[in-house]
C-alpha cells in the first residue's frame, strides 16, 4: 500500500504505503530504461537495466557543457510560455516571437516549449537559431527542440551543427535528434534515414579515435542515436565501446546491441559477462548474448544467473538463459528456484505481505517454464504447487505449470474448485490476480499439440475452453480479471471469436471493451465486426478514460470501409487530445483532406490560477516521501523542469490519492509503477496531462 504526500521548501512530503510493485504507469512510474515513452500514447514497453538519470526538462549540463544563459525569464513571460505548451498551441507571432527575444534565457525556454508542441511551422525558426544564435545552450535547446518534432526538415540544420559546431553539447544533442528523425521516418524514406545513420556513426567513429579525451556526452546520445536509427552497420560501431574505460559506455553499447539483436562481438560480451566490475555491464552484455542467441555463452551465463551478487544480473542472465533454449539449465534453476521458494515462504510466515524474493523467482519460472515445457518434471510442479499454496497466485506460475505439465494441468486443484464453484455458484474466494493468472494458464493450452498432448490433445483444449466460457458468463468472475480470460479465449482461435468479443462491446469495464476491440483488430474485416464497433464508438468518445475509444478507433481502421471512416471521423470533434490524435493518424491514409488543425490545440485544463500556483515553485526545493510496506524513499521533485507535472502530482497526494494504493508492477531492471486506483496498469484520476519531456 502507500501513501503520497509532497512538501514546499525543505520539508518533505509524505507518500503512503505501498504494496507488491505492479502496474499502470500514469500516476508513478520509475523507468530504468534509456528510452522515454511518449505519453500520448498506450505502449508496453520492454527495458533495459541503464543508469539513473535525472529527469529535466532541458539538457543537463555536462562537465564539458555550457552554462545555461545567465538571468530568469520574467514570469508572465513564462506563463504566456507554459500555457501554449499546455494548449500545444504553435502560433509564429507568440511564442514564435519569443524565439528572437533579446534575452537568452527566453529564447531557450521558448525554443524548448516548441519542441514539446511538435508543431513542423516551429522547423524553419528553430533550424536558423542552431545556426546562428549567439548562445551556446540556446542552440542545444534548438536541437534538442528539433528532434522533439520528429520532421526530416529539420535533419540538415542537425546534420551541419554535427559536422560544424565545436560545442559538446550541441553536438550531442543534434546527435540525440537526429536518431529521433531517423526512427520518425517512414518506409518510403529509408535511403534519408541510412544517411542519417552513416552521419551518426561517423561522429561516434571520430569520438572513440578521439584523443586524449573523447566526449562521454556526445558518445552518450550517439549510442542511443545509432540504436534508432539502425544502419546496417550500426552494430560494428557500437562494438567498440564494449572496451571502454567507462562502466556507462560499455553499459549503453552493449543495451544497444541487445536492443538490434546483433551478433557483433560476441567474445567480447563473454568476457563482460563473467568478469565485468559493473554489474549493469554484466546485465546488459547477457541480455545482448541472449539476443544473439548465442549457445558459446550458456555457461558463463548460468554461472551469473544462479550465483552473481547482483539481482539486476542474475534476472538478465535467467531471461538470456531461456532465449538460449538449453534445457542443461533446468537442474541449476530449479535449485536456485527452490532457495528463492524457502526464503519467500519464510518471509510469509514471518507476517511480511510481500517478500522481495517473489520477483525474481517469478523471472526463473518464466524461464523454467519454456526450458521444460511439456517434460511432465516433477519437481518443477511440486515446486509450483507449494508456490500457489503459499500465495503466490501469479500469471508466471499458472503459464509455467501450463507448459511444463499440460496434461496435468487441468486436473490441478484450482481448477478443481473452479470447476466446484461455477457448478454451485457463489463468489470467488481468491483475488481477481489470481483469477486472471488462471486464464492466463488456460490461455496456454492453446499451444498444446497432438505431438504434446497425443489424443487427449483436442479433449484438453475443449475443457479449457469450457472453463473460460464460464468463467466469463459468470456475473461474479471479477471484472478485473475479465480482460485476461477473453485473451485467453481469442488464443484458441474459436470460429466464434468475433460473436464472443462483439458482446463485449456493451461490457461496463471500459478495459474489457478496449480488450474486446483490439481483439476484434486482428480478425479480417468483417460488416459485423465494423457496425459493432460504429455502435460501441459514442460511449467510448464521452468516457474519462479512453482507452476504450483508443481501441475501438484502431479496430474501425482496420475495417477499411466508408461507415468505419466516418465513424473515426466522428472522433476529430472530442475533447480528448489524445483521442483526436489517433483519428487524424488513422484518417492520414485513406481521407488524405484530413483537416487536421483542428485536432491540434488542446482545451486544457489548467486556468491562469492552475499556471501561477504550478509557478511559483520553480526554483524551489521540492520533494515527496513515499511510505511502502517495504520502507521509505524520498523522491526530489524538479517544478523548474516540469512545473505542471510536479504540481498535478503534489495536487494528487494532498486529496490523499495515493493513499494505500499498490505499486501494481514490478519488472526487475526495468520499472516500478503505481499510483493506479484500479490495480492493473490501466487506471487513473480521470483526466490526462501533457509530458513535460525533457
Amino acid at each position: 500500500m502507500q501513501t503520497a504526500q509532497h512538501t514546499d521548501g525543505n520539508a518533505s512530503p509524505r507518500v503512503a504505503p505501498l504494496a507488491r510493485v505492479a502496474a499502470p504507469a500514469l500516476l508513478l512510474s520509475v523507468l530504468l530504461s534509456p528510452l522515454q515513452a511518449d505519453s500520448a500514447t498506450r505502449k508496453s514497453l520492454t527495458g533495459a537495466p541503464t543508469y539513473a538519470q535525472t529527469a529535466s526538462a532541458v539538457p543537463r549540463r555536462t562537465a564539458d557543457a555550457p552554462r545555461q544563459p545567465a538571468g530568469r525569464v520574467a514570469p508572465a513571460t513564462l506563463l504566456r510560455i507554459v500555457r501554449a505548451e499546455d494548449e500545444r498551441r504553435w502560433e509564429a507571432a507568440d511564442l514564435g516571437a519569443l524565439l528572437s527575444d533579446k534575452s537568452a534565457a527566453v529564447r531557450a525556454r521558448a525554443a524548448l516549449a516548441a519542441g514539446r508542441i511538435g508543431d513542423e511551422g516551429a522547423v524553419a525558426p528553430l533550424s536558423a537559431m542552431l545556426r546562428k544564435d549567439a548562445d551556446e545552450w540556446t542552440r542545444s535547446v534548438a536541437a534538442f527542440a528539433l528532434g522533439e518534432i520528429e520532421a526530416a526538415s529539420g535533419a540538415d540544420a542537425l546534420l551541419e551543427a554535427l559536422r560544424l559546431s565545436r560545442s559538446v553539447e550541441v553536438r550531442a544533442r543534434a546527435l540525440e535528434a537526429l536518431g529521433k528523425i531517423a526512427a520518425a521516418l517512414p518506409a518510403a524514406q529509408e535511403e534519408r534515414r541510412t544517411s542519417i545513420g552513416a552521419s551518426i556513426l561517423a561522429a561516434l567513429e571520430a569520438e572513440h579515435r578521439a584523443r586524449p579525451r573523447p566526449s562521454r556526452a556526445v558518445i552518450l546520445e550517439g549510442l542511443t542515436a545509432a540504436l534508432r536509427s539502425r544502419h546496417p552497420n550500426a552494430p560494428r560501431t557500437l562494438a567498440l565501446f564494449l572496451a571502454s574505460t567507462d562502466a556507462r559506455l560499455r553499459a549503453d553499447a552493449a543495451n544497444a546491441l541487445a536492443r538490434l539483436r546483433a551478433k557483433e562481438s560476441l567474445e567480447r560480451l563473454r568476457t563482460l559477462v563473467a568478469s565485468d566490475t559493473d554489474p549493469i555491464v554484466r546485465a546488459n552484455a547477457a541480455r545482448a548474448l541472449a539476443a544473439a542467441e548465442d549457445s558459446a555463452a550458456y555457461d558463463a551465463l548460468l554461472t551469473r544467473a544462479t550465483t552473481d551478487t547482483d539481482q539486476r544480473v542474475r534476472v538478465s542472465a535467467v531471461r538470456a538463459l531461456a532465449a538460449l533454449k538449453d534445457a542443461r539449465a533446468v537442474e541449476a534453476l530449479l535449485k536456485r528456484a527452490e532457495e528463492l521458494s524457502a526464503a519467500y515462504k519464510t518471509a510469509k510466515a514471518s507476517g511480511v505481505a510481500h517478500p522481495s524474493e517473489a520477483n525474481e523467482l517469478l523471472d526463473i519460472l518464466t524461464t523454467l517454464g519454456r526450458l521444460a515445457a511439456n517434460t511432465n518434471d516433477t519437481r518443477a510442479t511440486a515446486l509450483l504447487r507449494s508456490l500457489r499454496e503459499a500465495g503466490l497466485g501469479a500469471g508466471e506460475v499458472e503459464t509455467a505449470f501450463a507448459r511444463i505439465a499440460p496434461t496435468q494441468y487441468l486436473r490441478e486443484p484450482p481448477f478443481v474448485a473452479l470447476n466446484n464453484r461455477l457448478a454451485r455458484g457463489g463468489a470467488y474466494p481468491t483475488a481477481w490476480q489470481s483469477v486472471a493468472a488462471l486464464a492466463q494458464g488456460l490461455g496456454e493450452l492453446a499451444q498444446v499439440t497432438s505431438a504434446i498432448g497425443g489424443n487427449s490433445a483436442v479433449s484438453l483444449q475443449a475443457d479449457a475452453q469450457i472453463l473460460l466460457r464460464a468463467m466469463l458468463a459468470d456475473e461474479t468472475t471479477p471484472p478485473l480479471a475479465l480482460p485476461a480470460v477473453l485473451q485467453a479465449i481469442a488464443a484458441f482461435k474459436p470460429i466464434d471469436l468475433g460473436d464472443v468479443m462483439r458482446a463485449r462491446l456493451s461490457a461496463s469495464d471500459v478495459i474489457v471493451r478496449a480488450t474486446a476491440a483490439d481483439i476484434l483488430s486482428t480478425l479480417d474485416p468483417d460488416p459485423r465486426n465494423a457496425r459493432a464497433l460504429i455502435e460501441a464508438l459514442p460511449r467510448a468518445l464521452e468516457e474519462e478514460m479512453n482507452d476504450a475509444a483508443l481501441s475501438i478507433l484502431g479496430a474501425l481502421a482496420k475495417q477499411k470501409t466508408p461507415e468505419a471512416l466516418e465513424a473515426i471521423r466522428s472522433a476529430l470533434g472530442v475533447p480528448d487530445y489524445v483521442v483526436r490524435r489517433r483519428a487524424v493518424a488513422l484518417l492520414r491514409g485513406d481521407a488524405p483532406d484530413t483537416e487536421t488543425g483542428r485536432v491540434e490545440t488542446v482545451a486544457t485544463r489548467n486556468r491562469t490560477a492552475d499556471y501561477q500556483r504550478a509557478l511559483a515553485r520553480v526554483g524551489r526545493k521540492v520533494s515527496a516521501t513515499v511510505i511502502t510496506d517495504k520502507g521509505s524513499f524520498q523522491m526530489e521533485l524538479l517544478p523548474s523542469e516540469a512545473p505542471l507535472t510536479v504540481d498535478n502530482f503534489i495536487a494528487l497526494a494532498r486529496r490523499g490519492f495515493f493513499n494505500n494504493v499498490a505499486f501494481h508492477r514490478v519488472v526487475p531492471n526495468f520499472v516500478i509503477q503505481g499510483g493506479d486506483p484500479r490495480g492493473d496498469g490501466n487506471g487513473g484520476p480521470g483526466y490526462q496531462i501533457r509530458c513535460e519531456i525533457n
